[in-house]
This record gives C-alpha cells, sequence and structure tokens, in this order.
C-alpha cells in the first residue's frame, strides 16, 4: 500500500437547506487496496456520506469541512463536471437494491456498455468482449448469454454481480458497496461477499463497504468505523471493534446483532433519546 489514501475525509459536515445536519464532523481515511467497513443503524448518516463523495446529494445539501479528496482532488471545490470525470475511474459504488438499479426496458448488454462511454476508441465489438470479460470475472456463468437478457430475467443475486461488474468495468481506485447484500438471502450473501474477497485480492481495489449487518463487516473489512447520528465514534482495527469495543453505542450494536444472540426471549438492548442526541452534538 501506498501511504497517499484513495479517501481522505477530515471534519467533514453536510447540512440540508441550512438546518437539518445528517452528518458532522466526520473523518475517515481509505487506503489502496484496504477494505474499511462503516456501520451504524438506519438514520446514522452512512450513505448521505458515501453518496457526498460521487457528487450524489440533492441540491440542498451544503458540505463543509476541513478536507474531503477522492484519488487527490478536492470534492469540497468540485463541480458537476469533475464529479462526472471522477465516476468510474475515481470511485465506483454498488447500491443495496440491485432490481431498482436497472432499467427493465434494456438489456444488460446495452446498459452496460453506456458504462464505457468516455471509451472512445473501442469497436461496438471490442465494448462488447470487455462487458463480457467483466461478467464472467463477476462469476456470471453464460456472460454472453447475459449480455442479451433483460434485468428482470436474472434473480437478485445474479443482478448484484452485474453491478459489481459495471462498477468494476472503468477500474475505479475505490469501490463504494452500500448495503449490497441486504437484499439477498444467506447463500448469495456469502457469494457475493467471496467474489468482492476475490476482486480486492486480485484487482487492489480500495472498498469502503457500508452495511448494519456486523457479520458482513467482520468477515471482509480491515478496518471498521461506528457511525451514530452523523458522526464517527469509534473507529479501529476489526478485531479490536469486535473483541472490546469502547463506545457504549458500538457495545449496543454487537449486543443486538441476531447472530450473536443466544436467548430468543431477552430484551435487545436500546440507546437513549438523549445519549443520541449528545452524540450528534
Amino acid at each position: 500500500m501506498t501511504d497517499a489514501p484513495v479517501l481522505d475525509i477530515d471534519k467533514v459536515s453536510i447540512t440540508y437547506s441550512g438546518v437539518a445536519r445528517a452528518v458532522s464532523e466526520v473523518s475517515l481515511r481509505v487506503a489502496p487496496g484496504e477494505v474499511v467497513g462503516l456501520i451504524g443503524e438506519s438514520g446514522s448518516g452512512k450513505s448521505t456520506l458515501a453518496h457526498s463523495i460521487l457528487g450524489l446529494l440533492l441540491k440542498s445539501a451544503e458540505i463543509s469541512g476541513n478536507r474531503m479528496q477522492l484519488a487527490g482532488v478536492d470534492l469540497l471545490k468540485a463541480g458537476e463536471r469533475d464529479f462526472a470525470r471522477l465516476r468510474g475511474p475515481a470511485a465506483a459504488m454498488v447500491f443495496q437494491n440491485p432490481m431498482a438499479t436497472f432499467s427493465p426496458l434494456h438489456r444488460i448488454g446495452r446498459q452496460l456498455t453506456d458504462f464505457l462511454w468516455r471509451d472512445r476508441t473501442s469497436t461496438e465489438r471490442q465494448k462488447r468482449a470487455k462487458i463480457i470479460a467483466a461478467l464472467a470475472d463477476a462469476g456470471i456463468s453464460d456472460p454472453e448469454a447475459r449480455f442479451d437478457a433483460y434485468p428482470f430475467e436474472l434473480s437478485g443475486g445474479m443482478l448484484q454481480r452485474v453491478s459489481i461488474a459495471a462498477a468494476l468495468m472503468c477500474e475505479p481506485a475505490l469501490l463504494i458497496a452500500d448495503e449490497p447484500t441486504t437484499a439477498l438471502d444467506v447463500t448469495m450473501e456469502a457469494q457475493i461477499l467471496h467474489l468482492m474477497r476475490e476482486l480486492r485480492q486480485r484487482t487492489g481495489v480500495a472498498i469502503l463497504m457500508i452495511s448494519h449487518q456486523l457479520g458482513v463487516i467482520a468477515e471482509i473489512c480491515d478496518r471498521v468505523a461506528v457511525m451514530q447520528a452523523g458522526r464517527i465514534v469509534e473507529e479501529g482495527p476489526v478485531e479490536q471493534i469486535f473483541a472490546d469495543p469502547r463506545h457504549p453505542y458500538t457495545r449496543a450494536l454487537l449486543a443486538c446483532e441476531l447472530s450473536l444472540v443466544e436467548d430468543g426471549a431477552r430484551r435487545l438492548p436500546a440507546i437513549a433519546w438523549d445519549e443520541t442526541m449528545e452524540a450528534a452534538r
């Protein structure tokens, strides 16, 4: 790994319409080839932070902070054209619902060809070959047939593999995976995580894995950051966070992990509202 991070965020805040603060002074770094997990309950600000990296927030969002760099580019000063150039080569995203990622009206190959709009030198045949190779790398059987298929002809797990193939076709430095296994069954979830580990080892892509499933984070990540009410409240190596959590919110999250709950009759812990608001200050 090099010393320069792919993603370098320092005390960044995101506010909507100057009133609702969704992210408060968050700092986060992702090094080349590293897999960093971002965990927290729904509404903690994980996806807002991820979408800000690619310029996908609503126009009412206001971003401020000391530093927010992606592949050396200052995102705090970036305009829409800058983000358009960054999407793909610098960073790509895999969203949580593969069924909503693709248009049902067009074949898979047609839609993936649009991802290669920057490539003005390759012929249509060469682009088709590149897409089929990417589908094969994503573990899709008979990729030639899938190229001509419509999204509704593929299962959710297969479509998520197509999403990963689409994201990696542009060889991004950072892959942002926003709850990529939430809509999948346990068997397909295991296959997708295995695929992402393989791709990381083979391509060296850095991954920001966003999830509320702690088992997913434990299986694939090197480091993990815990997000509560828009703030990072704890960060460290996965082994340390899971074995010796220091923050009460992290301990509560671990206590709520279903795979760790032995007594199905016991009440799960809850974070008091005043504790949540204190963390947001």
